[in-house]
């Protein structure tokens, strides 16, 4: 066994009826809170109410910054440092999606560091320093991990580009993790952000930095994914259904928090970057059923190992027949979870294919697939990827 690490400073406060927690957590950390949301939804309104109510009685000011858009940009980020800056505030809160949480963390960068956040991408120097603004998270999605990584995707509507403020000062100081307020989260957002907790526990599973401790927990956070989502799918007012993805998507966040993502993360990052629209997951799902048959040979035994996660009855046939059998049993879950498409569904132009595979180039991610691909192989997965 080779040695690693692992590190995880956030504090987990995983269950039902935790968000009443929220104000004594908060004041903790500063007095002057901005929370951060997209826009208030009518499903939305009850979660936000009861927040800020928590908040206020716990003695906290408050300043609600309600301007997230998904895949946050650099500009809506701008928009809430400068309110976080004029309010004074000493305490950032995440409530909502991925969308969210990045949104604010990158706001907890800008609004005490000069520049903006697009200045603080994880290649760039100087890197944040512990003025940083601490960060509670508070996720009604389960999907995208940034409760628990040190994480924030933004993008850059300009250049047309999707990165990342990469550093262990973005960890949130406490994750309040409530299945309850996922409860009325729509179909298709449910099943877009799901199959991105898959895509996180796999791609770590997989990663040349991986380990023991991250294989034990992204193979469960992938079981559980193929156990539950199907069933949130269906119904999701279930609550114990709603509690295992939670439980996955934490565990999958630990998962790239200390190993990281590969080939496809990087790839849908930069269609994200040219195509707003397109849900993180639903640039994932296009893509997985070209990357699954391009990576499956280079990786036997961790594919094998999935397949078996999918169908136990394969416990007893060959891991190369079982490892290229993982490339159906993906399409079909994806089929099963209404995700099965493509990026011409998508609205994405072929004209513009060339273009997004010199972006995924840009990010260190797809090295550290089992096979590393190339520009004219990513140019080819793409391609393939565009109407199947």
């Amino acid at each position: 066994m080779n040695s690693f690490n692992y590190f995880q400073p956030t504090e987990i406060r995983f269950g039902c009826g935790r968000v009443n927690e929220v104000g004594e957590v908060a004041s903790k950390l500063g007095k002057r809170c901005i929370l951060v949301s997209g826009p208030v939804y009518e499903y939305k309104k009850l979660v936000l109410k009861k927040v800020k109510e928590l908040l206020s009685d716990a003695g906290m000011s408050i300043v609600h910054f309600d301007k997230v858009v998904p895949n946050p940009t650099t500009d809506s980020v701008t928009i809430g440092a400068e309110m976080a800056k004029d309010f004074k505030a000493d305490v950032v809160i995440g409530l909502g999606g991925g969308s969210s949480m990045d949104t604010a963390k990158a706001i907890a960068v800008e609004a005490t560091h000069n520049g903006t956040s697009w200045d603080y991408l994880f290649f760039k120097e100087p890197q944040p320093t512990k003025k940083t603004l601490p960060v509670v998270t508070v996720p009604t999605t389960s999907g995208t991990g940034s409760h628990v990584t040190q994480v924030a995707v933004v993008s850059n509507k300009k250049e047309k580009r999707k990165s990342a403020l990469y550093n262990s000062i973005l960890y949130p100081k406490v994750s309040i993790v409530d299945p309850e307020l996922m409860l009325t989260v729509p179909e298709h957002i449910s099943a877009s952000t799901g199959f991105d907790v898959f895509a996180h526990a796999f791609e770590a599973f997989l990663h040349k930095n991986t380990s023991p401790y991250i294989e034990l927990i992204s193979s469960e956070a992938i079981r559980l994914v193929i156990r539950y989502l199907p069933d949130v799918i269906k119904d999701g007012l279930n609550l114990e259904t709603r509690t295992q993805m939670a439980w996955a998507d934490t565990l999958a966040g630990l998962s790239i928090a200390n190993a990281g993502v590969t080939l496809p993360h990087g790839i849908a990052m930069a269609i994200g970057g040219c195509y707003p629209h397109v849900m993180h997951g639903e640039a994932l799902a296009a893509i997985y059923p070209e990357f699954m048959r391009y990576t499956y040979s280079s990786a036997i035994d961790k594919f094998a190992t999935l397949a078996r996660l999918f169908d136990q009855n394969l416990i007893k046939v060959s891991d190369k027949i079982v490892a290229e059998k993982s490339c159906k049993l993906v399409n079909n879950f994806l089929k099963d979870i209404k995700m099965y498409s493509n990026l011409e569904n998508l609205g994405v132009s072929k004209t513009e294919l060339e273009d997004i595979a010199e972006k995924s180039m840009e990010l260190p991610d797809y090295t550290n697939n089992p096979r590393v691909a190339d520009i004219d192989e990513v140019k080819t997965i793409l391609k393939n990827s565009y109407n199947y």
